[in-house]
């Protein structure tokens, strides 16, 4: 009878494996097919099924460049970055920091003075959800001054004036995509930690998911992807500033499918804040949100994902917890329809 047992085991392992390089291949002929129809654009993807890794790649560092494109390639994973955030979020709410209907007020930074109409208005949850009906950064503005840098001119005493002079929240309750949402959410970390937003995404995420190439402040390094902007001209990596916790962490393929695989593990602490972010916040005709996360929802699936655009790369990570896998896909340039066309062709053709 043991003898059986460990022969099944042994078919279900073998039948689990091949399903997944199956599904691997699927997937490589669509990156290849893109990349052979649009060779400027580099482009690296990871995915797990059933706690299998499997990496396909193509295109070059640079232009100038003999190095190829592979999954330890550095990408701007942009606005990923605040599933990030929200699951550091998440963590304080395990190590009861923090309730996630707590209002703000007490969390924020001294510099901050909410005025009288907005004082036990706003709650942590609604910062992660993108329906706190605060003012944020004008980024046309900003590109304007500076295309290369546009976060640059973003400093404490920015958004101190946003808040301080804020008198009435016009859409609350209602979403609006938040950058400052997000660069609070940070703050109220530092708050609660006693320490700086680099030191506890360290702590908590980097470190001991062994995210290796999961960068900061400093992203100087060999393998880093040269960012072209929707042109195609060459785009500075963003610097590390106060809206860091919003989107200025840097990755590469691998170490997101390493947080993807802490996040399919409910016995990680990474994978128990996923599933509180994975909750519903916020419900429209048009979407649904959990804390940072979209969430898509047909009669077979949900699927939680959330996509980044820097101003010279692009990014999506998509995941299934039901069925145990998970993608990122970054490319080396601003190109959102590139990326959500080939999510959706994957998902349509392969995953679903």
């Amino acid at each position: 009878m043991k003898t059986t047992f460990q022969f099944l085991a042994v078919l279900l392992f073998i039948s689990s494996f091949s399903f997944g390089q199956n599904i691997s291949k699927k997937i490589d002929s669509i990156i290849q097919d893109n990349y052979k129809k649009n060779p400027e654009v580099g482009i690296s993807v990871g995915f797990i099924s059933n706690n299998e890794e499997y990496y396909t790649a193509y295109g070059h560092l640079n232009a100038e460049s003999e190095n190829r494109i592979d999954k330890n390639s550095l990408f701007e994973i942009a606005s990923i970055t605040k599933i990030l955030t929200s699951n550091l979020i998440a963590q304080a709410v395990i190590d009861r920091k923090i309730k996630l209907d707590d209002y703000i007020d007490g969390f924020l930074p001294k510099e901050y003075v909410l005025n009288e109409n907005l004082k036990n208005k706003i709650r942590i949850s609604d910062l992660a959800s993108h329906q706190s009906g605060l003012p944020d950064i004008d980024f046309p503005k900003l590109i304007e001054l500076n295309p290369q840098q546009p976060v640059s001119s973003v400093t404490q005493n920015t958004l101190t004036s946003l808040i301080n002079n804020c008198k009435e929240l016009k859409d609350y309750g209602k979403y609006r995509y938040s950058t400052i949402g997000y660069t609070l959410l940070g703050q109220i970390l530092e708050r609660v930690y006693g320490k700086s937003y680099d030191s506890i995404i360290r702590d908590k995420m980097i470190v001991p998911l062994k995210m290796t190439t999961t960068l900061t402040k400093d992203f100087n390094v060999k393998n880093r992807t040269t960012g072209h902007n929707a042109d195609g001209g060459i785009q500075e990596f963003f610097n590390w500033n106060v809206t860091a916790p919003a989107g200025l962490i840097k990755s590469n393929a691998a170490d997101m499918i390493r947080f993807l695989k802490a996040v399919l593990d409910n016995k990680t602490k990474v994978g128990q804040a996923a599933i509180i972010e994975e909750k519903i916040y916020y419900k429209d005709e048009e979407r649904e949100m959990g804390l940072g996360l979209n969430i898509s929802t047909d009669d077979k699936n949900i699927i939680y994902l959330k996509s980044g655009d820097s101003m010279g790369q692009s990014s999506i990570i998509c995941y299934n917890r039901a069925k145990k896998w998970g993608i990122v896909i970054l490319l080396d340039q601003r190109n959102s329809k590139m990326r959500q066309d080939l999510l959706n062709k994957i998902y349509d053709t392969v995953l679903q």
